[in-house]
């Protein structure tokens, strides 16, 4: 069965997995609106830029250049491209669940608009990332800067929101164990990748770089989550999504590129599940409170913890904390106040005693934090 759907087919309330990996044709913001509430864990959004091009744009040997010059990026003002932004950016803010995050791309056209929009709404922007390209168009006209680069907002639903994914392990340890930096390197869209029409043009005039998309996804989701994109132009979010094993869901008004879209993405062939594991550090794990140990009855109060080498001693307390002598309070300010010092990890500094061998408690940590996974899961 085809995944390409028309709104009208799609007007009662489907069921959530009925929306996974399909097209959606139709116009972006009436689209929206029919998905399901709080359903994507990620929006990747790459919207009309509104490129304001006056005339024609022509090499220095008069030949034209292939600009975007398509009726779906014209607007009669920046007042009506304002309206079409806020009105497209609250379909998505509905769609969007509240630990998701969203992406936006664009140039200095818009990107400055789009983002105060995104402030006025409510987003909270964690990032801008730059696209530096390697092999960017020349400014032919030679009265500006080259244009080398486009910039992607990426921002949480919300200030408050704290649960959204990012994989800043598996990030670090891909750039040579340094933290990435928020100027990503890549080509445009060029050679095999580049889809073209059957006069062998461009079949779509802003398409995006697999390797960006990946960059993006790997970043920012987890196998298995939904990914949306509400201007889905040629597929290249499906594609990659398909690929690192996400579900997505495009919309897209333009029967071509829906078809062309379509094609790619049936091609595609999903990673194996080993080569789709994401590193990931003590940040990504859940966290456990040392009275977790006490609630699921891996530690009972009155306890005995010593350091590694027994010079102390403490008493585990019903409430959690732990007490030496007539002081208690957490395992890590009791920790470091014993050894006179500011601060300490008392997970790995407080040992519980076990067949007469001293064990840190962070091996009961470990244990807690397994059975949270296995019941999230």
């Amino acid at each position: 069965m085809s995944a390409v759907r028309r709104l009208e087919e799609l007007s009662s309330a489907p069921a959530k997995s009925e929306w996974l990996d399909t097209i959606v044709k139709g116009d972006c913001v009436a689209a929206l609106s029919r998905l399901p509430e709080k359903s994507a864990d990620v929006i990747f959004a790459d919207p009309p830029y509104n490129l304001q091009l006056d005339g024609d744009l022509h090499r220095p040997d008069q030949s034209k250049v292939d600009a975007v010059d398509d009726a779906w990026d014209q607007f009669e003002s920046f007042a009506a491209y304002d309206a079409f932004t806020r009105a497209w950016l609250l379909a998505a803010r509905r769609v969007l669940k509240p630990s998701g995050t969203i992406w936006v791309i664009g140039s200095y056209h818009n990107i400055f608009r789009v983002g105060a929009i995104m402030q006025d709404l409510g987003f909270w922007i964690l990032n801008d990332v730059v696209w530096r390209k390697t092999n960017p168009m020349p400014n032919f006209r030679g009265r500006r800067f080259q244009n080398a680069h486009e910039t992607m907002i990426w921002a949480s639903r919300d200030q408050n929101a704290k649960s959204y994914t990012f994989n800043y392990d598996a990030m670090k340890a891909a750039n040579d164990d340094v933290q990435m930096r928020s100027d990503w390197l890549f080509p445009i869209c060029t050679g095999g990748e580049r889809l073209k029409d059957e006069e062998g043009r461009k079949l779509h005039p802003t398409q995006k770089p697999e390797a960006l998309l990946a960059r993006v996804l790997l970043s920012s989701t987890k196998t298995g989550d939904v990914v949306l994109d509400p201007f889905f132009g040629s597929g290249t979010t499906g594609a990659v999504a398909k690929r690192l094993g996400r579900h997505f869901i495009g919309i897209e008004r333009d029967q071509t590129y829906i078809d062309a879209a379509r094609r790619r993405i049936d091609s595609v062939e999903r990673l194996d599940s080993a080569s789709l594991e994401v590193v990931s550090g003590k940040r990504a794990e859940p966290r456990v409170a040392f009275v977790s140990l006490i609630d699921s009855g891996l530690m009972q109060p009155g306890a005995q913890l010593y350091d590694a080498k027994k010079r102390w001693t403490a008493s585990v307390r019903a409430d959690g904390t732990i007490a030496v002598g007539q002081e208690a309070g957490s395992i890590h300010r009791l920790g470091a106040r014993v050894q006179g010092l500011d601060a300490c990890n008392g997970w790995t500094f407080w040992h519980y005693e076990q067949d007469g061998e001293l064990k840190p408690i962070d091996a009961l940590r470990q244990v807690a934090r397994q059975s949270l996974q296995a019941v999230g899961a």
